[in-house]
Order: structure tokens, then sequence, then C-alpha cells
């Protein structure tokens, strides 16, 4: 945590600031400036973090005296180097991710986790429909390859074979659905279908997380070393976090709505950040949220994360996950 060498300048500032704010009504948050943090997106700025928008909007942070700078990822913004190298205090990642990143040595702890169900989704046309795992047998699915070990573990775990079928590589784009060239695809469920439903094209989607890929996403990432040494400031980062998401979920289109109006230069359309944040609210939100608050996980949910990385080639312990911090943020 930064230290403060407090001299009579220090104090007189910050008795001065006290007498003005008591004069005004307004309240001090804090007799020191805020102490600087960077946060690493996952992506670029869009509603899939506008529960951190929230906070940074309506200064729940500034109660925690943080000034969080949000950092939007993207293709060439990887967000474990940045965090690794102490440039970000937390950033936004996925279990399987950090998983990697741990087995080639980076020091890493997931803290918190966004996303109850991860977003991967088997999308189809009502024609012609995927609705189960078995309907897969004999269909063409548009894909990366490099999601092939994701394929690969929900037939695993639902006993269907992989070769019965046809892996077409394609880019991420719902065009080649649309077009026929694929029988469905393998995307999020909170973009590629929200696209196809705004233009007005029916569609079906089959979450992964129904049918056993158990795999934490939208995870909040911190270095052991942050940790020891900056463990107030996660906390603080963690309180904001989870007040926001909240009013998100009270509110999901005034959090399109705050989107939008936060980056006008990104191209967001209001349309489709309201329906995303619908889809997206059931992913984040669960009996385990209702009960322990926003980003909770348990050692059962842990387990069931660990069976499904193993099926992706990582082997990891429990003590990848530290609930801790979040257990600390909950208990004042």
């Amino acid at each position: 945590m930064t230290r403060f060498h407090l001299t009579r300048r220090h104090l007189l500032g910050a008795g001065l600031g006290t007498f003005a704010a008591a004069a005004t009504g307004l309240r001090p948050t804090s007799l020191f400036a805020a102490t600087p943090v960077s946060f690493q997106l996952s992506w670029l700025h869009s509603v899939q973090f506008a529960g951190s928008y929230i906070a940074k909007s309506r200064g729940y942070w500034t109660e925690q005296n943080l000034d969080v700078t949000l950092n939007p990822g993207g293709p060439n913004a990887p967000v474990e180097p940045p965090v690794v190298a102490g440039q970000a205090l937390v950033g936004i990642s996925a279990a399987d991710y950090t998983a990697a990143a741990v087995a080639q040595g980076a020091p890493f702890r997931i803290v918190a986790v966004a996303m109850q169900k991860n977003p991967f989704t088997i999308a189809s046309l009502p024609a012609n429909p995927v609705r189960t795992p078995a309907d897969l047998v004999g269909k063409r699915i548009g894909m990366a390859l490099a999601n092939t070990p994701v394929l690969q573990a929900l037939c695993t775990i639902n006993d269907v074979d992989i070769d019965a079928i046809e892996i077409v590589p394609t880019q991420y784009d719902a065009a080649p659905l649309i077009a026929g060239q694929v029988d469905c695809l393998l995307c999020w469920e909170t973009d590629l279908p929200v696209a196809m439903t705004v233009k007005g094209i029916d569609n079906v989607t089959m979450l992964m997380a129904d049918h056993g890929y158990v795999l934490h996403s939208q995870t909040y990432i911190a270095t052991d070393e942050s940790i020891a040494d900056r463990r107030a400031e996660i906390v603080g980062l963690l309180r904001g976090e989870a007040r926001g998401w909240n009013e998100f979920r009270a509110d999901p289109d005034a959090a399109a709505q705050l989107t939008v109006d936060m980056f006008p230069d990104a191209g967001l359309d209001i349309e489709i950040q309201k329906r995303q944040a619908e889809r997206q609210t059931p992913l984040m939100f669960s009996d385990l949220t209702e009960e322990h608050g926003f980003g909770w996980f348990t050692d059962d949910t842990v387990a069931q994360n660990i069976e499904t990385l193993k099926l992706l080639g990582r082997d990891v312990t429990p003590d990848l996950w530290d609930r801790s911090l979040l257990e600390e943020a909950y208990a004042s």
C-alpha cells in the first residue's frame, strides 16, 4: 500500500479540506489523495464491463480511496502481461487463460468470479437447431481451430464422438451460419446471437455451461506480490465492483446507456448493448451470488473447474483461487 509522509502542510491541507466539506454539507471520503490503480479489462469497452463503469462514474472506488483507470483490452492487448509486470493491479481474465499463464510461471491467483456460468454457446438456426450436445453429431460447426479443445471437452463430458462433427474454420462472424455454410457456431452467448437477433434473424443457443462445461470466466486475477503488498487496494477495488454490478443487475438498460454515453467514440449500438446486458445478467448472478454476493465462488465450484481444466490439458490445484480478499471485501 502507498505510504504517506505527514508534514504540517499535509495536516493543514487535510484540516482545511475537512472544514470545507463540513461547511458545504459534503462528507469527505479520505484525508489523503486517492491511490492510483490500473484495472486491466479483457476486451474493448462494452456493456460486458458495465459494472466497472458504474463503480467509476458513481464514485464507489473514490469512496475506497482509489483512483481507478480502466484499461481496455483487445486482440493486441492481452490481460496477463501488464498484470504480471505490475502495470495493472488487477485484470479480467478466465480460468483457462490464467491456468496457462501459471503453467508458464506467472504468479497469479483468481480472487473473484464475475461470470458464474461460462458464456460459450453453440448457436444455430431454428430450421436446423442444436439444443443438446447429441444434436452436434453430423453437423458442420464453424469455429476457430484454437477452440478445438473446448469442443472436445464438451464432447467428452457428454459422450459425443467429436469425429462425427465436421469442424469448419471460420472467422468470428455469424455470416457463415446465415449463409448456410455451417450448421452452427461456437461463440459467446452475448455477442453473435445478439447480433443476429438485432438484425431480425431468429436463432437458437445451447449454453455449454448447462451441459457440464463448468469454467469460470471474466475472473479477477492478481499476482501473489500484489496480494501481499497491496491487499487493501484490491479489496477496495472488489468492493466498488460489487456495488457497480449489483446496480447493473437492478437496471441493465441504464447500464447499457451509461456504457454508450461514457464511450461515444467506441461505435456502440444502444440496442445491441441492451440485449447483450440482458443475456449477460443470468450468467453473472446465481443462487450462489444471491446468498454470498457478487463474484463469489466455493470449494465445490473450484473442484468442478479443475475437472474441466483437466479436459483442456491444464492441471491446476485449488490454490489457483484465493477467496480471502472477497471475504474481506464483504466482511465490512
